[in-house]
């Protein structure tokens, strides 16, 4: 059931990934056009349409961008559903796990305050053995009970870039200590995956 959750979120989040690079691509289009964006005038003071712009390239990408937008919307919106359906599966899993270790009284796991939900293929992530669907205990000096945003990870890796930062994970009721060393790489950033917190 996890397992096929999470295959669903990492298809949403590709999906997502690849409408905002369509996005990107077309706003690059109507910055070639003398930088028109998505409310500059189309025509001229005298009511003509502008001749120092392609109108016709400028309206298509313009409408583009709009339904582009609006699917990005929804996908997002399916992307937060899925996330939130994982961890309330990883939930009941970890909580049936524990309830069978000891036949009642199982060991506690750690609390974790945020989740891996993507990993690239090759990425410096990967290499370092992080999977999608890792909930993350530790990662280097930020923990569940000092973490207050993500920008507290992302300082934290542009000053690790080239040194190992150790990562403790929690997978399917394990607890797993993994060493991660942020580099530049094909991709972007310099991890490799993403990361969101857990409400």
């Amino acid at each position: 059931m996890a397992a096929s959750l999470r295959e669903r979120v990492t298809e949403l989040i590709a999906k997502k990934d690849g409408i905002e690079a369509e996005i990107k691509e077309l706003q690059d289009v109507l910055q070639t056009q003398q930088n028109v964006g998505m409310d500059g005038p189309l025509i001229d003071v005298e009511g003509y349409p502008r001749n120092d712009i392609d109108v016709y390239s400028v309206r298509t990408a313009r409408h583009k961008i709009i339904c582009l937008q609006n699917d990005h919307k929804a996908i997002m919106a399916d992307i937060e559903v899925g996330l939130h359906e994982l961890h309330a599966v990883e939930r009941t899993t970890a909580g049936a796990a524990q309830a069978h270790q000891n036949g009642s009284k199982g060991t506690e796991l750690p609390q974790t305050f945020a989740l891996v939900d993507l990993v690239s293929t090759s990425s410096p992530a990967e290499k370092a053995g992080l999977q999608v669907g890792d909930r993350i205990v530790e990662f280097g000096s930020v923990a569940a009970d000092n973490f207050k945003s993500m920008r507290d990870i992302g300082s934290l890796v542009q000053h690790s870039q080239g040194k190992s930062i150790r990562v403790v994970v929690v997978r399917e009721s394990q607890v797993t200590a993994l060493s991660l060393t942020p580099s530049v790489w094909d991709g972007r950033g310099l991890l490799g995956c993403n990361i969101t917190p857990l409400r």
